[in-house]
């Protein structure tokens, strides 16, 4: 893919609210993305009062698949991201396996929550299904 193509598609996403891809609900705005030199996304997603997210993992074909959330907003109620396993977790940030440990959002009661969510993926092999390093 040539590096207009590579533009043309980011630019045609970037800063657009899209429906996620749980069908549940969020929307997510892609805010900037990059293949080099470690693959990653970055994301605002927008939780409106009804939605939640059913509990899922997110497999990745190869490597280990990391992500930061950091709520910007929180509902009145609701809103909570539930991860047994997180790598790290206080209140606002989480860090986490997507790939490796099941998570979820309870539904959102009361207002809306928003998050700013930072993706990427190491390379390497996968250990989907270990839980992460403490």
């Amino acid at each position: 893919m040539s590096f207009a193509t590579t533009l043309r598609s980011y630019f045609s996403l970037a800063f657009r609210w899209q429906r996620g891809r749980q069908g549940t609900g969020y929307d997510k705005m892609l805010l900037l993305t990059a293949r080099w030199p470690l693959p990653f996304d970055s994301y605002l997603i927008r939780y409106p009062e009804g939605s939640e997210i059913p509990p899922h993992t997110d497999p990745v074909q190869a490597g280990r698949h990391y992500r930061l959330n950091v709520v910007l907003k929180s509902p009145r109620s609701g809103g909570e991201f539930v991860c047994a396993t997180p790598i790290f977790a206080t209140r606002r940030i989480k860090l986490f396996r997507p790939d490796a440990c099941e998570h979820s959002v309870t539904r959102v009661v009361g207002g809306s929550r928003y998050v700013f969510s930072l993706g990427w993926v190491l390379p390497g092999r996968s250990d989907a299904g270990e839980r992460p390093p403490p």
